[in-house]
């Protein structure tokens, strides 16, 4: 990473998904200073301080240093500090097309959400999202992991292990637990039950984006990502070449530093550009009236 002793503008974004925080910080010139992440706790805006510490920690910083901080995230609105909030599409849009200037289809798998995202020129032009049920998302593998008695982190791995394919007939997640069960009551080895859950997690969110119309390059984020079972999985189901960013859990809150730096920069007179709100890093709750 950059050192930020010759430079005087820098940028920060942070993103606060429904199971973890990540905050990015940028310079001017558009190099990551820090990418630090944590996990999502109810108390979003004593999170968003500590990791907003912790991120400024690492490069020596102090928070009145940062020209420019913007929010993202289902939790944006739950951070003090931040100078503006954007959705998280666009800014998952923004961070994407950084590291894959081709990009033109972007899934991301979350904790508690599927985006699908069609990308044109670096710019957001359409988009499908499934948020109304677990069985589309990364909390499907992660309640079945539960019921077969694995890590969440084993389940990509054990997955390649299988030697024949098992479909797995129930979308519902509460239903989908039960047919492990019986599938390995009957004998099913448990990796190829393993593959299973990947294969039909993978169909469902495959149909989401092909209602937006996939074209290559491909670029699939989130912590679903991180799962290299899931991965394979999503390249089988879509027949084409999947790009994965070295950390695809970053992409949003590299997407809002990036979006805060030209918020900055682009007014060229620096009495035209926007100001930063005063910043507090102390400790905030819900029940803070003052923010």
């Amino acid at each position: 990473m950059a050192t930020h002793r010759e430079l005087d503008l820098y940028f920060a974004g942070i993103d606060i998904g429904s199971t973890m925080t990540k905050v990015v910080l940028i310079d001017e010139r558009g190099a990551l200073l820090a990418a630090i992440k944590g996990p999502t706790g109810p108390e979003h805006r004593q999170l968003a301080n500590e990791v907003m510490l912790e991120a400024l920690e690492q490069v020596t910083l102090g928070i009145d240093e940062i020209a420019f901080i913007v929010a993202t995230g289902y939790g944006r609105f739950n951070v003090p500090f931040a100078d503006r909030q954007i959705t998280e599409l666009s800014c998952h849009a923004k961070g994407v097309s950084c590291l894959f200037p081709d990009v033109r289809s972007v899934i991301d798998i979350g904790g508690q959400d599927a985006k699908c995202m069609k990308i044109d020129s670096g710019r957001l032009v359409d988009f499908v999202m499934n948020d109304k049920c677990a069985a589309g998302t990364g909390r499907f593998l992660e309640v079945t992991a539960s019921t077969l008695g694995i890590k969440l982190e084993e389940m990509g791995d054990i997955s390649l292990r299988a030697t024949k394919d098992i479909q797995i007939s129930n979308l519902c997640t509460v239903f989908a637990q039960q047919e492990v069960i019986t599938l390995l009551s009957r004998g099913e080895q448990l990796e190829n039950v393993v593959a299973g859950l990947h294969s039909a997690l993978a169909g469902r969110i495959v149909a989401l984006a092909r209602r937006l119309g996939i074209e290559p390059d491909v670029v699939l984020t989130g912590g679903g990502a991180k799962n290299v079972g899931m991965v394979t999985a999503m390249r089988n189901k879509l027949d084409c070449d999947i790009l994965v960013p070295d950390d695809p859990l970053i992409t949003g809150a590299l997407g809002a530093a990036i979006l805060a730096g030209e918020a900055y920069m682009k007014t060229p007179s620096q009495n035209e550009r926007p100001t930063a709100k005063p910043r507090r890093l102390e400790r905030a709750t819900f029940f803070d009236r003052e923010h």
